[in-house]
């Protein structure tokens, strides 16, 4: 737990996402319109997730065991919850807080 263990890219447009990182990387995407998958060619890489229709944004994900708690932990660390704890359709639950420093990232805690 705690490490990087997911990225995801916000895009506008996923066709022109695709074709940029697909050709500048070799990147692939699969699943829904809304959210597609990224598999990269490397078997040791993270995966990631490109989320369209979002504001432009790269962020690192990291792998927790409570969500909720992490949220409150950062928010007294001076942080701030950007998106609060959410559990997506398949199980997982995720947030995106900031840093002190307004760097922005996601927290996610894998399905039971």
């Amino acid at each position: 737990m705690n490490g990087i263990g997911w990225f995801q890219i916000g895009v506008s447009d996923a066709a022109v996402a695709r074709r940029f990182y697909g050709e500048l990387f070799g990147w692939t995407f699969g699943g829904d319109e809304a959210y597609q998958m990224i598999t990269t060619p490397d078997e040791k890489s993270v995966m990631g997730g490109l989320a369209v229709g979002q504001p432009g944004h790269a962020i690192f994900c990291v792998v927790v065991q409570d969500v909720p708690a992490v949220c409150e932990r950062a928010e007294a660390a001076g942080g701030k919850v950007l998106v609060q704890p959410t559990t997506t359709g398949d199980g997982p639950m995720f947030a995106n807080i900031t840093d002190p420093e307004g760097n922005h990232f996601g927290i996610f805690q894998p399905r039971a």
